[in-house]
This record gives C-alpha cells, sequence and structure tokens, in this order.
C-alpha cells in the first residue's frame, strides 16, 4: 500500500462550544459571570487572611496558596475559551497548546497537592495538637507549599512533553475549549500512541489518587480522634475546621473521577466539552463559595474586614 503522507501539524482548531451555535452567547456570559466570580472570591479570601493578623496560622497560609493556584488554574483556561465563544477564528498554535497543557497540568496538579497538605493539616491539629506548632512550623509550612509547587510542576512537564513528543498528523480539530489530553491523543499517530496514552493516565490517576488516598487516611484518624472526644461540643468544634475542606476535596475529587475514571465506551463530542466544564469552571466557582460558607472564623473575618468599612457605624 502507498504511504500516507504524515504532514505536521503547525496549529489546532477548538471546536469547542460550535457545536452549540444557538448557545453559545448565553454560555459566554455565564461562564463570565462565573469567572469574574471565581476571581473575586479567591482575591477576597486572600486579601482578607492578608489583613486579618488572626488568620495568620498555617491552615489559612494553605487556604492563600490554593487561591492562588486556583486563580493561575482558570487565567490559562477560560479567558481563551471566552473569547473563542465571541470568535469565529478558533485556531492556536502548536507551541500556546503545548504552553496551554503545561499551565494547566501545573496549577490543576498543585492545587490537589495542596488540598492533601491541608488535610494533614487538619490531621496534625486535631490527632497531635501538642506537636501542631512543632510540625507545622514556619518553615514547615513553607517547605510543604513549596513541594506541592514542585510537584504540580513536575506533573505538567512529563505529561506535556510526552504528549508533544508524539506527531500530529492531522486532522487538526480539537474537540474540546482547551488542549485536553483525550483530545489530542485522537490527533496523534504513530506506534507509541497507545504507550503514551496508557502511561499518561497511569501517572495521572497514580497522582490523583495517591492523594486521595492520602486525605481519606487524613479523615480516618481525625473522625477516630473527634468520637473520643466526651462532650457533642467539642465534636461538633472539631468538625467544624474540617467541613469545609471535606466539602471542597469530596467536589474537586468527584469531579476529577468523572473525568479520568470514566469508561472509555463512544459517547457524544458534546458531552465531553460539557464534562470539561465541570472541573474548568465549575469546580473553581464553588471553591471560594464554600471556603468562604462553610468556615466560620474566615466569614467574621471578610464581614470584620470589609463591612466595617462599608458601614463603620454598624461598627
Amino acid at each position: 500500500m502507498p504511504r500516507t503522507n504524515l504532514s505536521a501539524v503547525s496549529e489546532f482548531i477548538l471546536v469547542g462550544f460550535s457545536t452549540f451555535p444557538h448557545l453559545q452567547l448565553m454560555f459566554f456570559l455565564l461562564f463570565l459571570l462565573m469567572y469574574l466570580f471565581t476571581l473575586l472570591g479567591n482575591l477576597l479570601i486572600m486579601a482578607t487572611i492578608w489583613a486579618e493578623r488572626s488568620l495568620h496560622t498555617p491552615m489559612y497560609l494553605f487556604l492563600c496558596a490554593l487561591s492562588v493556584s486556583e486563580i493561575l488554574y482558570t487565567f490559562t483556561i477560560i479567558p481563551r475559551m471566552l473569547a473563542d465563544l465571541l470568535s469565529t477564528h478558533h485556531s492556536i498554535a502548536l507551541q500556546a497548546c503545548a504552553s496551554q497543557m503545561f499551565f494547566s497540568f501545573t496549577f490543576g496538579f498543585t492545587h490537589s497537592f495542596l488540598l492533601t497538605v491541608m488535610g494533614y493539616d487538619r490531621y496534625v491539629a486535631i490527632c497531635h495538637p501538642l506537636r501542631y506548632n512543632v510540625l507545622m512550623s514556619p518553615r514547615g509550612c513553607a517547605c510543604l507549599v513549596s513541594w506541592s509547587w514542585v510537584g504540580g510542576l513536575v506533573m505538567g512537564l512529563v505529561v506535556t512533553m510526552a504528549i508533544f513528543h508524539l506527531t500530529f498528523c492531522g486532522p487538526n480539530e480539537i474537540h474540546h475549549f482547551a488542549c485536553h489530553v483525550p483530545p489530542l491523543l485522537k490527533l496523534a499517530c504513530g506506534d507509541n500512541v497507545p504507550d503514551v496514552a496508557k502511561g499518561v493516565g497511569l501517572v495521572c490517576i497514580t497522582a490523583l489518587l495517591g492523594c486521595c488516598l492520602l486525605i481519606l487516611l487524613s479523615y480516618a484518624s481525625i473522625v477516630a480522634a473527634i468520637l473520643r472526644i466526651p462532650s457533642a461540643e467539642g465534636r461538633h468544634k472539631a468538625f467544624s475546621t474540617c467541613a469545609s475542606h471535606l466539602t471542597v476535596v469530596v467536589v474537586h475529587y468527584g469531579f476529577a473521577s468523572v473525568i479520568y475514571l470514566k469508561s472509555k465506551g463512544p459517547q457524544s463530542l458534546e458531552g465531553d466539552t460539557l464534562m470539561g466544564v465541570t472541573y474548568t469552571v465549575l469546580t473553581p466557582f464553588l471553591s471560594p463559595i464554600i471556603f468562604s460558607l462553610r468556615n466560620k472564623e474566615l466569614k467574621n473575618a471578610m464581614k470584620k474586614t470589609f463591612l466595617s468599612k462599608l458601614y463603620p457605624e454598624n461598627i
């Protein structure tokens, strides 16, 4: 058989929401509002922690780092997605696509590692309160945050280098609103594509399941310690310090498991696109809401810091 001409692809077309032509304006307004709320919510959390000295503790240091990773993650994907919703020109250069994948995986996995660190922080606070100041010293906290960012950087490099060492022969239409791994793998050619797909999937799932397992172990110890507290008030107070983190973990890993552990059977391209919205737009949107509403200390600090400036006569 004659050999097919394998011409290298220099740019991709992000199909995204073009399969929903009549809903693009509605999607643009909805996602814009959610993105602005995500930015505002995380900036508000960071400003509150910075302004309120009582929140200068390890738990809120980690929350501040989590907000930074969330802002950067959404900035990597959503502005481009919003621009494509209003444009008819959806092409993205190969190098820009690789950059988007690298930064989205870096900040996304940094977010997962920081959630794991926050679970460890709650474990130490409840199970080993007398050693908390030693284990969670400023230097120790800085190391935990730094290693979370290093881990995210390594994951971003590994995944991006593995995917973009493949050859893309055409067609060049990515059936997604971002440079996501599964639709890119469908465009790659060569005998090593199945091996790369299995390797990347194994690395991502191992990292996510590893983080999830560490969080589960932390909370198993936390629940056991809380049940040993004699008073109901003491048990409620101890659990309330974990409620917001635990809720965000359930949302984060719930959506991530749907993406990475879903069956590989046939499904619509539109379904893949809408599924991508859950972890790109919805999860970052819910996170600051959960931390603001379910964390009483943070909520009171926000009222004190910002409402006192708006309504000083009521303070």
